[in-house]
């Protein structure tokens, strides 16, 4: 699955593909948003860490990976 974070006073947004539910996320970004230290942390299905203070958090949006498709369509 694929998860956007819009960060406050930023152009662009911070993609992160995750093995993880749309549940679980959401459950992670609540958790975040009412714990201690008001960090959002994300690992990425490669591994890669993402940490994020809540305080600078848009948005959150959570959604299914894009499927690339290759090649050439045929018929119609």
């Amino acid at each position: 699955m694929k998860v956007k974070i819009g960060i406050a006073e930023t152009p662009r947004e911070l993609v992160v593909s995750s093995d993880r539910t749309p549940d679980e996320v959401a459950q992670l970004v609540s958790g975040a948003m009412k714990s201690d230290d008001g960090l959002l942390d994300l690992t990425d299905d490669q591994g890669n860490r993402f940490v994020v203070p809540v305080a600078r958090i848009s948005y959150v949006e959570i959604g299914p990976s894009e499927e690339r498709k290759v090649g050439f369509g045929l018929g119609g």
